[in-house]
Formats: structure tokens, sequence, C-alpha cells
């Protein structure tokens, strides 16, 4: 048995120096030294092991089944998703029916900033509801990269706008996790979540075109950027504080999609986008209303000059209806507990299972931490992705062998994104098992009165550091809890502003980074995109942790905290 050690300099100061460089080498090799995101991990990798070894005194051994616990967690369930994910993209761009999808996205709207709107923001968070672990990033970066954005654009707006729906993702997974983790009621937290982030539903929208259009461009489209926002926020507050955390985010994602398509029948603005780039001078590509060649008429659609039957168009949507299907069945408890108990395999981890244990003041009572990997491989959401591809490949009419060289290219394709999402994971795990997450964790808990604006960005650190909302729960909820208690703060508050905090930090985790460099075939890149996310992370954090702040101590927010 080896128990955790938070200081082990005797020094918080210099112990939480210690515990942070495996984040400053990461982040600096990445944007500042522009080293490919593969090497980068590894790098990191290699120093937070030599730190959790020669520093806090972690046993080698216990270290290295640590870091092959997380690479296990990298490749499956997250790398399962983004290669079968690529796998389906790539089969509907041979296929041409990318380009049909593509053409009838723009049927609706001709305005780039409206197809941010419909594709970034309101479909990726059906698919962040449905499937998380980055799922929507990896479709909604394909999309828009198809429709002409440049990767750049398309992979740093589909990051940013893949935020407020992050803390319902999966079905609800980080809230329920974070239930378990704490012993606090499930619906309450929910219901507190649920309480916060409709605010940044709001505030998202319009920042994502802010970002993409400049301030005139987003003016410009204020009233659909308004129904998007609120079509959204006001069903994730009924469905989080009325029904439960699990289907927040398809319901509000459903609404908020046919809440703009249907404004967009009755409204256009007057000054029409065309340019994909960032920020155009901060002037449309051209001016007017929609051409009328993108109206819809009974036998077919106009789309960009070429005209396409209904039924072309419904094919080329085909493989995402599909993929939608899937992916929502997949999520289901219903479904996890049909199949599960037909191939469930557990790897225990002799050696570091139950032999490390989690002290105070982290948690109330010492906690063994397990060790145990659930090769769930029939109820991932990656899998329910992969039949998904491999039904769309032949409804498209891909033969058997061009479905199996189409995959083994598409693993050619993203090999280096694996080797990363992996590294990542080892880092993330190693981390938590060798307690420096909880040192740096500890280090935010000494802000006494600034506490509730430090508690988000804890789960902000805690996603950046691990890629996830719901590990960030795992790893920060108990000590959230413990804190509240100390500084008499209310417990639902502090632990469910480490999910919401958390959200404004997957835009920048290196994992969430690879899969949009991946999605958008913009590799070896990921140096630009984290510089391009980086500020907007940390201003949406500071949100965060200002509106916890408020509800924390000023009437009448303080009214708004579930007891």
């Amino acid at each position: 048995m080896w128990n955790q050690v938070y200081d082990p300099f005797g020094s918080a100061v210099l112990s939480t120096i210690v515990a942070a460089l495996p984040i400053f080498c990461l982040l600096g090799l990445i944007a500042f030294a522009k080293m490919q995101a593969h090497l980068a991990a590894l790098a990191a990798l290699a120093v937070s092991l030599f730190i959790a070894i020669v520093a806090f005194g972690m046993p080698a051994g216990m270290a290295f089944q640590s870091a092959g616990l997380g690479a296990l967690t990298g490749l499956f369930p997250i790398g399962w998703i983004i290669l079968n994910v690529i796998f389906l993209y790539r089969l509907t761009v041979e296929n041409g029916s990318f380009k049909v999808l593509q053409d009838s996205i723009a049927g609706i709207t001709p305005d780039r900033r409206l197809q941010l709107l419909l594709v970034a923001f309101a479909f990726g968070a059906f698919f962040e509801g449905a499937g998380g672990f980055g799922t929507p990033v990896a479709v909604t970066g394909a999309i828009l990269i198809g429709l002409g954005f440049s990767p750049l654009a398309a992979s740093g707006l589909s990051l940013i706008a893949n935020t407020a729906p992050v803390a319902y993702g999966a079905l609800g997974t980080p809230i329920v996790t974070l239930g378990a983790v704490t012993g606090l009621d499930v619906f309450s937290l929910g219901a507190m979540a649920g309480r916060q982030l409709p605010f940044f539903s709001l505030i998202v929208p319009f920042w994502l075109i802010w970002t993409f259009a400049g301030w005139r461009g987003m003016v410009q489209i204020w009233p659909a950027i308004l129904v998007c926002g609120a079509a959204f926020a006001f069903p994730q507050f009924l469905v989080s504080n009325y029904h439960g955390p699990w289907l927040v985010d398809i319901i509000a994602s459903l609404v908020s999609m046919a809440a703009l398509v249907a404004f967009l029948r009755v409204w256009q603005p007057a000054a029409i986008w065309t340019s994909p780039a960032l920020r155009s001078g901060g002037e449309p590509a051209a001016t007017g209303p929609a051409p009328a060649s993108l109206s819809s008429g009974a036998t077919g659609q106009m789309l960009g000059g070429q005209k396409y039957r209904s039924g072309e168009v419904f094919r080329a949507w085909l493989p995402w209806i599909i993929l939608c299907g899937f992916v929502f069945l997949w999520g289901t408890q219903t479904f996890k507990d049909l199949v599960n108990p037909l191939f469930f395999p557990k790897w225990t981890f002799e050696g570091l299972h139950n032999l490390i244990q989690k002290v105070p003041p982290v948690v109330a009572a010492p906690v063994k931490e397990a060790a145990v990997f659930n090769f769930n491989i029939l109820t991932m959401t990656g899998t329910s992705i992969l039949l998904a591809a491999l039904v769309s490949g032949l409804v498209m009419r891909f033969s058997p062998l061009r479905l199996i060289t189409a995959y083994f290219e598409t693993i050619w394709v993203v090999r280096y994104s694996l080797i990363t999402i992996a590294a990542m994971l080892a880092l993330g795990t190693l981390t938590r098992y060798s307690g420096v997450d909880a040192t740096l964790g500890l280090a935010f808990a000494q802000t006494g009165f600034l506490y509730p604006f430090f508690a988000a960005m804890l789960g902000w650190l805690g996603v950046a550091l691990t890629g996830s909302d719901t590990a960030s729960n795992v790893l920060f909820g108990g000590l959230q809890k413990v804190t509240a208690g100390q500084l008499g703060l209310s417990e639902i508050l502090m632990c469910a502003s480490n999910s919401t905090g958390g959200v404004m930090g997957k835009m920048i985790d290196a994992q969430s980074i690879v899969v949009a460099s991946t999605a958008t075939n913009w590799f070896g890149h990921e140096s630009e995109i984290l510089r391009f996310v980086f500020w907007h992370s940390i201003a949406l954090a500071s949100l965060v942790g200002c509106l916890v702040m408020l509800q924390a101590y000023v009437y009448p927010f303080t009214a708004m905290v579930v007891h």
C-alpha cells in the first residue's frame, strides 16, 4: 500500500510548481516550440513519470502501470470513436454524398455565420449529448471543412462551440459520475448546473460568431444568434431542473436546430457572408438576400448552382441519420444493461489495484484507488459509430473488400492522433494516481473567499489535464466537496461548478485539439489551434468563475443555488 503525498518538499509553493511542470512542458512544446502533438505528449509523459517517481515517491512499477492503464483508456473509448468517425467521413467523401450534404446545408442558408450556428453549435450539441468523448468535434470539424471553412476556422470554432453542452454529454455521464464520486444527489447536481450553463448557452453562440466574423459580422445576424442560443438555453434549464441530466443536450439541441431552421424561413440577414475565412476584413464577401437558386422546389433543390433531387439529398444525409440512431441507442442505459453482460471483460492491474490511497485533506477519509480497465467494447460509442459506418457503406454500395481496405487506410491516416490520445490519457491517469493532480487542486483550495471563482477554474484545469469533464469530476469532485464543507459553502454549488467550469477547458485539452486537427486533415498544426483557442478558454472559464462567485455570495444569485 502506498499513500499519496501532496507536499513532498515541505513547501506548498515548490510542490505545486513541480506538479505543474508536465502541463507547462506539454503546452509549451505544442504552443511555442511547435512540436508535433504526439511527440509533445510523449515528452510530457516522460516528465510526468520522472516527477511522480522521483519527486512524489511513487513506486516505479505503479507509475508505469498507471501510464499503461491511461493509454488503454485513451485508445478505448476515445481513440476508438475518432478512428470510426473519420472512417465514416472518408467513405462519404469518396462516395460523393458528403458534397451533397454540404450543399444541402448551404441550401438552408448561404451565410457562413448561420451555417456555423447550425453545424458547430446546434448539431454538435446533439452529438455531445448522444456520444460525447470527442464525437461532436470530429463530426462538425469534418462538415465545416467540407463546407469550405479554413482548417483553422473549422478546428478552432468547433472547439469553442463544444462547450456549453459538455456537462451533460454522453447522456449526462459527467453529472452522473460526479454524483457517484461525491455521494451528492445527481438530480440536484444536474439542476445546479442547469442554473449556470444556460447563461453560457446564450453567450457562446454570440462569442462564436464574433470570433469568426468580428463585431460587425455578429451584430448583423444577432436575431438568429439569439433564437439559436435561447432555443437551447431554455430547454437546457427546464429539462435539467424538471427531468434530470440524462436528455438535456439531446432535447435542447433538437429544439435549437428546429427553431433556427424555422426562423431562417422567415428571416435572412441583409448582408450574406459567403467567405469561410476568419474575420474577413470585417466585411461580408457578398451582400443582398439569399440567391433564388438556393430555394427548394417540389422536384428538387438548387444548391450552389447544382440541382439535386430530394432523394439525392436524403441519401446524402442518410449516413449521418444512421449514425445518430446508432449513437443514441448505444447511449441508453437500457441498451448497456442488456449488452454488457454478453461481453464485458475487466482487466485488473494487480500491481496497482487498491494499492494506492488518497488521504486527507483531499478526501475526508482514506480511499483506495481501483485500477480496472473495463473493455466493454460492445457498448462503447465507437462501436456504434463503426457499425453505422459499415451499414452506411453498404447503403452507399461499397463492396465489403473496399470497406476493409478503406478502414486500414483510415488507421494509417490517424496513427499519430491515436498515439497522442494514448499518451495524453496516460499522462492524465498517472497524474491522478500519483496525487499530482491533488497537489494542484489543494493550491486552488487555499484561496479562501475567492474559492468559488477558483472552484470553476479547478474544473477547467481538470478537463485541460484529462480531456474529459467526467474525468475532471472524478479527479476533483471529492476535493470540491471537502473544501466547500471547510469554508461553509454549498457542496452542491461547488461540485456542480467543477463540471460547469470544466466545460471551458474542453477546447484546450490536447486530446480535443488532436481530434479537431484529424477531422480537418490539418495534421501537424496543433500548436496553431491551441494558440487560437487558449485565451477564449481562459476568458470563458473566468466568466463561469464570476457567476459562481455571485451565486455563492450575492443576492439574488444566491437564491438560484439548489439546496
